[in-house]
């Protein structure tokens, strides 16, 4: 690969000027994985209520998305899929009133898509890590058991995995992702310092030979 490219320097000088604001600014990234942690633990100390909550967001979300549905199949003017945008736009603020107007029923049947679900890949994973045995399948086979067991039991004790299935959920995906984020905080904050060098640059260059 040729180095002295006048591109790839502009580009590798690019990357290493992304990568130093982002050593200076690493505390960010430390606060944002806090925060992550503190809301997936209280959603996991708190699934009751976390579950509603996120029903309830879920549903203002949907109201907000069939909104700007609507609105953009108007801004877009006249096309073929104009009547489609409209309908999709009216099942999403439809869709979105009933989860706000009932959320403990939209948790309850929240919690039923998700043990079919669990179920439905648990028994896809298991299937194709027997039939084709690729590398590692055994882990594959695990991980759809395991799958599969939890859709199982959220199954068969509805409605009581109402109450904490979805929250549960939400903790697990936040504390993971903010631990992922303080992890990623140490990384950059270890990171040595990155001098700024101008394409074509000498510094660091062998010596020239005559």
């Amino acid at each position: 690969m040729n180095t002295q490219d006048p591109r790839m320097a502009e580009a590798l000088s690019a990357f290493g000027d992304d990568m130093e604001r982002a050593r200076k600014h690493w505390w960010l990234f430390l606060l944002l994985g806090i925060v992550l942690v503190i809301g997936g633990i209280t959603a996991i100390a708190y699934p009751c209520i976390s579950s509603v909550a996120a029903v309830m967001v879920l549903g203002i979300i949907l109201i907000v998305s069939g909104v700007f549905t609507i609105i953009g199949a108007f801004w877009a003017g006249k096309w073929s899929a104009l009547l489609l945008q409209l309908l999709v736009g009216i099942l999403y603020i439809m869709a979105g009133i009933a989860i706000r107007d009932a959320p403990v029923e939209s948790t309850g049947i929240l919690t039923l898509f998700v043990a079919a679900f669990f179920i439905v890949v648990g028994a896809f994973r298991i299937i194709v890590s027997l039939v084709e045995r690729f590398p590692q399948w055994g882990w594959a086979l695990l991980n759809g058991i395991v799958t599969l067991l939890a859709g199982i039991i959220i199954y068969d004790t509805f409605p009581n995995s109402a109450l904490w299935v979805i929250g549960l959920l939400l903790g697990l995906e936040l504390l993971l992702n903010g631990w992922t984020w303080i992890m990623l905080s140490v990384v950059i904050h270890n990171l040595p310092e990155i001098n700024d060098q101008k394409p074509g640059s000498s510094e660091g260059a062998p010596p020239q030979t005559t």
